[in-house]
């Protein structure tokens, strides 16, 4: 569920435009605006603006941002780029993210290519892989195929969930359910999660099939299937497919561990914990957020203002919203 709290009623998108203006002025802007304008709006809303504000003043609202984050010093880094990350349109940003991903060589940016992959709906997926052409002038695929930071047989799963097209009903055959979980487990039990049918599983079947493959794996093997591949398998593909299938059928888990991983020991992942509350508070922050304290018993409230501060950390924390 989103934590982003829109007023009601809400400024219209001119109202707002102006308002954005106001703030932008001078060497330092008033980020206390920004963020109670922006961050207090849904993705339609903020199109909204941004076409408002781009009739009103004759420029690009996010080239105002870019112009800003060039002129600051690195202490407002983070908050201009979380600002225009939130900014954009959701597939827009994560085509953006999967551009900046597939050029790593960083493992973390592995992650960016399964969350947008795999914790997409369908349809998200499609207008990310849509816009990507549009911005880039290729696929995704044709990138992620092509990128010398990907190797085999890791780079043949990435470009089969990024090309995937899935079944988004809740339809379950449970005789696929068991057939497919007797194939995983032996995967798995021979040390061999690269074969064919294991890519194919986890690359095709809608999420409701494969959480009835899981559960089917769970009663045969007395075990989670994701404790299994941390326990046989602890190759970067092991680690990979277990972030795929926690996106696909739990990722929430997932989306927990990331934001622990970015700000756990001395300084913080800034991109990776930007990346994950931005890109997830309109769609399910509070169930992260609840994973998060039963995992960890802290609260992402109190972990993200201790490890971030000034603009940022209430960027931040405006977007994940208060405890409950």
């Amino acid at each position: 569920m989103s934590t982003v709290a829109v007023p009601s009623p809400p400024p219209t998108a001119s109202e707002d435009a102006e308002s954005l203006r106001k703030a932008l002025q001078g060497w330092r802007a008033d980020k206390a605006s920004l963020i109670g304008i922006l961050c207090r709006r849904t993705a339609a809303q903020r199109a909204a603006i941004r076409r408002a504000y781009a009739f009103l003043y004759r420029e690009p609202l996010l080239n105002c941002f870019r112009y800003k984050l060039s002129r600051h010093h690195l202490l407002s880094v983070d908050f201009w780029k979380a600002l225009i990350l939130w900014t954009m349109d959701p597939a827009e940003r994560d085509a953006n993210l999967v551009h900046e991903a597939v050029k790593k060589k960083d493992e973390n940016y592995i992650l960016v290519l399964i969350e947008v992959s795999c914790a997409s709906t369908p349809d998200h997926l499609m207008a990310v892989r849509n816009i990507y052409r549009k911005l880039f002038s290729c696929s995704i695929e044709e990138d992620v195929a092509s990128s010398p930071a990907l190797q085999e047989p890791l780079k043949k799963m990435i470009v089969s969930l990024v090309s995937s097209y899935r079944y988004a009903g809740e339809h379950v055959d449970m005789d696929v359910a068991k057939l497919e979980a007797a194939q995983l487990s032996e995967a798995i039990r021979e040390k061999q999660l690269h074969r064919d049918e294991v890519v194919r599983i986890i690359s095709t079947r809608s999420k409701s099939q494969l959480r009835a493959t899981f559960q089917q794996y769970k009663e045969d093997q007395r075990t989670d299937i994701c404790e299994d591949i941390n326990r046989q398998c602890s190759s970067q593909f092991g680690r990979t497919l277990k972030s795929a299938i926690w996106c696909l059928t739990s990722p929430e888990k997932h989306f927990a561990q990331v934001i622990r991983y970015s700000i756990l020991g001395l300084g913080t992942y800034e991109d990776m914990l930007t990346r994950v509350i931005v890109s997830r508070a309109e769609i399910d922050m509070k169930q992260i957020k609840e994973e998060y304290r039963a995992r960890y018993k802290s609260a992402v409230t109190l972990d993200v203002a201790g490890d971030t501060s000034f603009g940022y950390r209430d960027m931040l924390l405006a977007l994940v919203g208060s405890e409950d």
